[in-house]
């Protein structure tokens, strides 16, 4: 084992990265990015024991490197991949999900190696593209493909979506039977094992990892276990944490018999579509995205793949339905459609996308079946002419949105008379402001009425927001984006107010028939409102049901120096 060894300062403590290669297998080894004192992973969790990110090379004939490192070991990283390997002698690299903790060096491997040929899901080839700024090789691999590395290192790939990335894939290596995994199985725990040697020691951190990042897509778990049955598997290797060798199978029966618990009890979304044709697979992110925000957990199907008996459990058991037309001419996808009518029952909600591939199957005779049949939709028909765009993409997270909240309003009624009546009374009296926050992001237009809005700051000037996690204008208000908040007048806001709490339906304009004219950030500034001011976003703060939003005012106007805000006094605080 070599290790190499480095400290750097932090303002506030002496915070220690290392390295750490090991043989795990033939012509396999593990480079081992140990972080030592990082408390936090994203807003996700907190750490108790540092975190290790794990990359991994293996030398056939041809020699493949799978994942990179995160940013922060950029020297200490390539130092020792120059030292196990010749660049200019590097064929492939294998990308477990774009996840920037496990691809945040892709670009400068890349500048190393220009020949190498990148592989991923072709989600994962999508997100690089858009991330390294410049033109590389690629190969798109799905479930059950292979490539043969030599010497008997033939590599077969398990497609995995959701654990915990849309573009996740499992890696399984014939001649070491080990499976490269990413972040599945794994933990975030930091210590000079490198194996699983104490299972008593890392239980609870493995648990909380799965709790944190596995437990919310446990059915994408399951599927992705059964997947594995086929294959002879001796160690699994994680992106975090140690590898699993010694107490294998018990691992791998924890997060079946967690997810299993975790099923029983979700609420969950089907969405169908076809990997391989038209941009189903796109468009099915998008709105997966949007089912999600309201907490609902989807299982992604594809049609061309699905198998019928577990298409009619699925069936059964799923809330809501999502339906990507498919190739007329895909057999397979017929006869899962036919599973799914025979399936489903009418207290199911359903909506339906075009894939735009050129022969879809006909939305519309399906959508009458179901109608037929009894389910509510959730959203009109998604038609689809032309390749996607920004708008488009919205509009798909806009209808599983819709979705997503027709499938948690009787929670959300249940919510609204938890409260004891005193308290909702008393939090009633919390009397705030009628704001309209207006936002354009490329081609993408939208606005919402707001009432939780505060100054927090004054040198920078700035406001905080409290959007709720199920808005889908919170996906344009993130760091970075830019918005106007709209300041409606005493008197004179019936009209707008009525306007933007209507329900638009996915991808309409919120602005027709309302005057407006361009901020100098290029949103929407409305015409007939007391006041205006011009916002970047700096930072959010997860806070429950709710994201709070803080944002720079960059600059502003009154339009009438003797007016007022409106005021909105509501008579419960569980509820707008």
């Amino acid at each position: 084992m070599v290790a190499v060894t480095t400290q750097l300062e932090n303002t506030k403590k002496q915070a220690r990265l290392t390295m750490q290669t090991v043989e795990i297998g033939a012509q396999t080894t593990a480079i081992r990015s140990l972080d030592w004192d990082r408390d936090r992973f994203d807003i996700e969790f907190e750490l108790h024991n540092g975190t290790t990110y794990n990359s991994f090379l293996i030398q056939g004939e041809k020699k493949a490197l799978i994942d990179t490192s995160h940013r922060k070991f950029e020297q200490l990283y390539l130092e020792i991949l120059t030292g196990l390997i010749d660049f200019s002698t590097l064929d492939y690299l294998i990308i477990s999900h774009t996840e920037p903790d496990h691809s945040g060096l892709v670009k400068e491997v890349l500048q190393l190696a220009p020949q190498i040929t990148v592989v991923g899901a072709k989600v994962a080839i999508q997100f690089l593209q858009n991330m390294v700024h410049q033109p590389f090789s690629s190969l798109i691999v799905k479930n059950g493909d292979r490539l043969n590395l030599g010497n008997g290192h033939e590599l077969e790939f398990v497609s995995a979506p959701n654990l915990h990335w849309p573009d996740t894939i499992f890696t399984y290596d014939v001649k070491t039977r080990i499976l490269f995994t990413c972040d599945a199985f794994g933990m975030h725990y930091c210590d000079d094992h490198t194996f699983d040697e104490d299972a008593e020691l890392i239980a609870t951190d493995f648990k909380y990892y799965y709790d944190c990042l596995m437990a919310p897509n446990a059915r994408s778990v399951l599927s992705a276990i059964k997947r594995m049955e086929k294959l002879d598997v001796g160690m699994i290797a994680t992106g975090h944490g140690p590898l699993l060798h010694n107490y294998l199978s018990d691992w791998v029966n924890h997060y079946q018999q967690w997810s299993q618990e975790q099923t029983k009890i979700e609420t969950f979304v089907a969405l169908f579509y076809s990997e391989d044709y038209g941009w189903s697979d796109q468009l099915a992110r998008a709105i997966a995205h949007g089912i999600q925000r309201n907490g609902i957990a989807v299982e992604l199907v594809d049609l061309s793949a699905a198998e019928t008996h577990e298409v009619r459990e699925l069936v059964n058991q799923a809330a809501g339905l999502v339906m990507g037309m498919p190739s007329q001419s895909d057999q397979n996808a017929h006869a899962v459609l036919s599973t799914i009518l025979a399936a489903v029952h009418h207290k199911q909600a359903i909506g339906l996308f075009e894939t735009g591939g050129g022969e879809d199957e006909p939305i519309y005779p399906l959508r009458n079946k179901f109608q037929e049949i009894g389910l509510t939709e959730a959203f009109p028909p998604i038609l689809i002419k032309e390749p996607p765009t920004q708008t488009t993409e919205q509009m798909c997270d806009e209808a599983g949105t819709d979705i997503g909240q027709w499938l948690t309003r009787d929670r959300t009624i249940k919510q609204m008379k938890a409260l004891d009546n005193n308290l909702e009374r008393a939090l009633g009296r919390l009397s705030s402001g009628l704001y309209i926050i207006t936002v354009r992001k490329g081609d993408i237009k939208s606005a919402m009425l707001a009432s939780w809005v505060t100054q927090a700051s004054m040198n920078p000037l700035g406001v905080a927001i409290a959007v709720a996690k199920d808005r889908a204008i919170e996906s344009l208000l993130h760091v970075g984006d830019r918005f106007v908040l709209n300041v409606l007048e005493e008197d004179n806001y019936q009209s707008l107010m009525k306007h933007f709490l209507k329900r638009f339906p996915p991808g309409a304009d919120r602005f027709a028939g309302i005057k407006t004219y361009a901020a100098s950030n290029g949103c929407p500034i409305l015409v007939d409102t007391l006041a205006y001011m011009e916002c970047e976003v700096t930072s959010r703060m997860e806070c429950s049901d709710h994201w709070i939003i803080y944002s720079n005012v960059q600059t502003g106007r009154v339009s009438k120096l003797d007016a007022f805000t409106a005021i909105h006094h509501r008579k419960v605080g569980n509820h707008y």
